[in-house]
């Protein structure tokens, strides 16, 4: 209605009509990254409905012994872990049901349970990095990924997004072994029971549809033949889960439905500014000003204003609004590394976890209470940590992130 896209096959290029316009708008906004999105849903919900996810926390964790630190580090990378799979909105609320037998035994301002709280917080963020279902932001980048050649495959994402996130991790923990010292003042932790029953039928035929779609998807660059999109794929987990009665209408209707239409008022939003030129012009823009610079330097620049503009916004508003800038600015730089920095800012998208607004991870640790409605954490918890956690991740990503996105072909 506001005239804004572009018929850029005319010359010269003339505003399409409302009527022309409304069908590529809603064209664009199912694209094959809403599916991805979909089948991801569909996998999280599965993998939780059928407490697969629990079982598999919790026979990790009841491995681990009782040392405050070990313990601490096995719930950050259960939490990562689970992430990857259920994403990260879904795995900190597991996880934080996991460790309530702890945090029960304990007094709710004791260092330990700030240091459970927190890290699981943490650990989550770090894990929306993880796959390109873990989060929003990483769908978002995959579409931007995908302009003008293929999707990065999920080996390839895996190959970045591990070691970056795994690192992040480690120095995130001995941020708060730093900071809290949790094993001065606790000497042993209350051991998880671990569950003994066996698998059911359904539980593995739950793991057999999400291994072989994950398999799929990595494979992706060899199949494309066949299946056109990888999107096309993300239809086997909702047709085996839902045709099959491993999950039911109301899963379908429990679907995070606010961030797929986020997701899509995002694609439109980006569709209106690439078409209307605006894009074009800010990438100019921002090409000058950053003219001359190394790609390295570029990376920096932008992981920097990722960094500070998702601390406190939405990762999700935040990938939205700056990647397609960050894509249109690679593809205008000598070697093409738009998918380079594209995936460093998504990374960083994830890395910011500086506040209690960073993240959804962040926003439930502030808000876990005790049986009395006291909170564990609050915002100083944050800044002490999550701040210095922020810059760790940054600094991850501008360095092994940086030689590992041109190792893999970025």
């Amino acid at each position: 209605m506001l005239r804004v896209l572009d018929d850029v096959a005319r010359e010269p290029p003339a505003r399409l009509t409302p009527k022309q316009a409304a069908p590529r708008v809603f064209h664009t906004m199912f694209s094959q990254t809403i599916m991805l999105l979909l089948g991801g849903f569909a996998i999280a919900a599965a993998l939780s409905k059928h407490f697969i996810a629990k079982q598999l926390a919790v026979a990790i964790l009841s491995r681990v012994g009782r040392k405050p630190h070990h313990v601490l580090l096995a719930n950050m990378l259960v939490a990562t872990f689970a992430s990857m799979w259920i994403s990260n909105v879904a795995a900190p609320v597991l996880c934080f049901s996991l460790v309530q037998p702890i945090l029960r035994t304990l007094p709710t301002n004791h260092p330990f349970c700030k240091s459970l709280v927190l890290g699981i917080a943490l650990a989550s963020n770090l894990g929306g990095m993880t796959s390109p279902i873990s989060s929003p932001q990483n769908i978002f980048a995959i579409e931007r990924m995908s302009m003008g050649g293929s999707p990065p495959s999920w080996l390839q994402w895996f190959a970045i997004a591990l070691p970056v996130s795994f690192l992040g991790n480690l120095l995130c923990w001995a941020i708060i072994l730093a900071v809290y010292k949790p094993g001065q003042n606790i000497k042993e932790v209350r051991p998880l029971k671990q569950n003994e029953d066996p698998l059911n039928s359904t539980q593995i035929y739950t793991i057999i549809v999400s291994l072989a779609t994950v398999i799929a998807w990595c494979c992706n660059s060899f199949l494309q033949e066949y299946t056109g999109e990888m999107g096309v794929l993300a239809i086997i987990p909702l047709v085996a889960f839902f045709g099959f009665g491993v999950l039911s209408k109301d899963d379908f209707n429990g679907f995070l439905w606010n961030v797929v239409m986020l997701a899509m008022g995002g694609l439109a939003l980006g569709e209106a500014v690439q078409s209307s030129g605006l894009l074009a012009t800010i990438s100019n823009l921002i090409s000058t000003l950053v003219g001359g610079q190394s790609l390295w330097a570029v990376l920096a620049i932008f992981c920097g204003l990722v960094l500070v503009g998702t601390t406190f916004i939405s990762h999700t508003v935040g990938a939205m609004v700056i990647l397609p800038i960050v894509q249109s600015v690679g593809d205008k730089m000598p070697g093409d590394h738009s998918k380079l920095l594209v995936m460093g800012a998504a990374l960083m998208c994830s890395g910011a976890m500086g506040l209690p607004v960073s993240g959804f991870p962040n926003m439930n640790a502030v808000s876990l209470e005790d049986a009395t409605g006291q909170n564990y954490i609050d915002t100083v918890d944050f800044l002490k940590v999550g701040v210095l956690g922020s810059i760790m991740a940054y600094a991850i990503i501008i360095s092994i992130g940086y030689v590992l996105m041109l190792a893999v072909g970025f």
